[in-house]
C-alpha cells in the first residue's frame, strides 16, 4: 500500500488543534503546577518558601501568585464565578463563611482524619474555631492576628501603675491618673471611631453573642453589649479618648512618642511599626498588654480570633498537592521562618517556642490573649455588619443620641443585612 503524505495545510490544522486541546485542558486546571494566591507581603514571603517545598515534593512545581489585599476579595469571588481558582489560597479568616457558603471550598475534614501533620490540639482554640461553617472545616489557620493594648509604660509607672490594670474600673481610673501627667490637648487611649474592633471586643469581653442563636438577627441591645457600649462612648465622654477617626489623627505613633496617647487597642503588625518608628531611647518606654477584663478574677478580657487561613478550592484538580502545601505551611519551623520574614504571628502553639518570639517580651501578651479569643460570627455578612457597628455608634459618640438609641438602630440595619439570610433559612426549614 502506498501511503501518501498528508497534506502540509491538514498537518497544520492538527498542530493547531493539539495546542488548542492543550492550552484548554491547561486553562480548566489540569496544569503542572500547583497554583497559590497569597495576599500582600504574604504573598511575596511565600514565594521565597517555594524551592524547599519543591525540594521535598518531587515532581510537583509550586506557581505563587501575589494578590494586593486592597483586591484579594474581589478577585477570588471573579475566580470562582469564572470557575479559574486557584488551589490554595490565603483568606482572611472572616470571608471564610462567605466562600464556605457559595460552595467555593472544599470541605476538609477527610484530609484532617488523615493528616499526621495537622491536628486541632495544635492550634489556639478560638482560632481553629473561626475555620468552621456549618459544622465542616474549611481552613487551616495560618497567621493569627488579635488585638492588644500598647502603651508608654513610663507614663503608667509615673501615675502609679507596675501593671497594666486588669479590670475595667482599674483601667478607666489609670487613664484618668494618667491625663494630668500628658501634655494639654492629649488623651489617655486612642479608639478610632471609624473602627469596629473596639466595641465589639468590649462587647463580647460583657459576653455578647453580636446575633442570635441563629445568626439571623442582632443581638446589640442586649444587657452584655450594652453595657459595654455605656463604658466605651463614656470613654469618649469624659473626654478621656478623642473623637477622631484614624485618618483625622494624623501620625499616630509620632502622638504614641510625644506623650498624647497613652493606650492604644491595636494588632501584631504594629509590634514591627513601633519598632521602626519611634526614635532608639523610647523603645523601652512601650509595652504591650491582654486587654482587661469586665471582672477581674476573668482576667484576660476577650478578644478577636482574626487572621487568615488557607484554604483549598473545590474546583482545584491538585487537591493532594493542595494538601501537601497547607501541611508544609503549617510545620512549627516553616512557621517560625514564616514569622521572622513576615513578622506575622504564627497560629500554631509551638511555633511560639521559637527563640525569637520566646524572647520577645513585647508579644507575650498577644501569646497570653491568644488564649482567649473569639470567633466573629459566622455568617457571610459579617463585614457588612462590623462596619455597621461603628457607623451606628458614632452618632452616641457626639452626643447626638443616647445609647439605647444607636443600638436600637444598629439592631434595626442588621436585621435588614440579614433579611435574605432569614429567607434562605426559612425555604430549608420548609423542604
Amino acid at each position: 500500500m502506498i501511503r501518501r503524505k498528508a497534506p502540509a495545510r491538514l498537518l497544520f490544522c492538527c498542530l493547531s488543534l493539539g495546542v488548542l486541546l492543550l492550552e484548554t485542558r491547561c486553562g480548566r486546571g489540569l496544569s503542572p503546577a500547583l497554583e497559590f494566591w497569597g495576599l500582600g507581603r504574604e504573598g511575596e514571603v511565600v514565594a521565597s518558601l517555594v524551592p524547599e517545598f519543591e525540594r521535598r515534593n518531587p515532581g510537583v512545581r509550586l506557581k505563587v501568585e501575589q494578590i494586593p489585599w486592597t483586591s484579594a476579595h474581589e478577585k477570588l469571588l471573579t475566580a470562582v464565578v469564572g470557575k479559574a481558582p486557584p488551589d490554595v489560597a490565603q483568606l482572611g479568616n472572616t470571608w471564610l463563611p462567605e466562600f464556605a457558603a457559595i460552595g467555593a471550598l472544599e470541605n476538609l475534614n477527610a484530609s484532617l482524619a488523615s493528616s499526621r501533620a495537622v491536628s486541632p490540639d495544635d492550634y489556639f482554640s478560638g482560632v481553629w474555631q473561626t475555620n468552621l461553617f456549618e459544622g465542616a472545616l474549611y481552613g487551616i489557620p495560618w497567621y493569627v492576628d488579635t488585638r492588644v493594648l500598647f502603651y508608654r509604660a513610663d507614663l503608667l509607672a509615673r501615675a502609679g501603675y507596675s501593671e497594666f490594670p486588669r479590670d475595667w474600673n482599674s483601667w478607666r481610673e489609670a487613664m484618668r491618673r494618667v491625663r494630668p501627667l500628658q501634655p494639654a490637648g492629649a488623651h489617655p487611649i486612642l479608639l478610632p471611631t471609624n473602627e469596629w474592633e473596639q466595641l465589639t471586643l468590649l462587647g463580647v469581653s460583657e459576653g455578647a453573642t453580636l446575633l442570635d442563636s441563629r445568626g439571623t438577627r442582632g443581638a446589640f441591645r442586649q444587657p452584655p453589649f450594652e453595657a459595654a457600649a455605656r463604658f466605651y462612648v463614656g470613654l469618649f465622654h469624659e473626654g478621656l479618648a478623642p473623637i477622631v477617626s484614624y485618618s483625622q489623627l494624623g501620625n499616630a505613633y509620632q502622638e504614641f512618642a510625644r506623650g498624647n496617647i497613652t493606650m492604644w487597642m491595636t494588632g501584631p503588625w504594629n509590634l514591627g511599626e513601633f519598632r521602626r518608628r519611634l526614635p532608639a531611647e523610647q523603645q523601652s518606654l512601650w509595652m504591650t498588654a491582654p486587654l482587661p477584663s469586665p471582672d477581674p478574677a476573668a482576667w484576660p478580657g476577650t478578644s478577636f480570633a482574626g487572621g487568615s487561613s488557607l484554604a483549598v478550592f473545590q474546583a482545584s484538580l491538585r487537591k493532594p498537592e493542595a494538601w501537601k502545601l497547607i501541611e508544609f505551611l503549617s510545620e512549627p519551623e516553616i512557621q517560625s521562618r514564616f514569622y521572622d520574614l513576615s513578622g506575622d504571628l504564627p497560629a500554631r502553639k509551638a511555633a511560639w517556642e521559637s527563640p525569637a518570639l520566646a524572647a520577645d517580651a513585647k508579644a507575650h501578651a498577644f501569646r497570653v490573649q491568644l488564649e482567649r479569643v473569639a470567633p466573629m460570627p459566622r455568617v457571610p455578612e459579617w463585614e457588612q455588619i462590623a462596619q455597621t457597628v461603628a457607623e451606628d455608634l458614632e452618632p452616641a459618640i457626639r452626643g447626638r443620641q443616647k445609647v439605647e438609641e444607636a443600638l436600637a438602630k444598629l439592631d434595626s440595619d442588621v436585621d435588614r443585612i440579614l433579611e435574605k439570610r432569614r429567607w434562605i433559612l426559612s425555604r430549608r426549614t420548609q423542604r
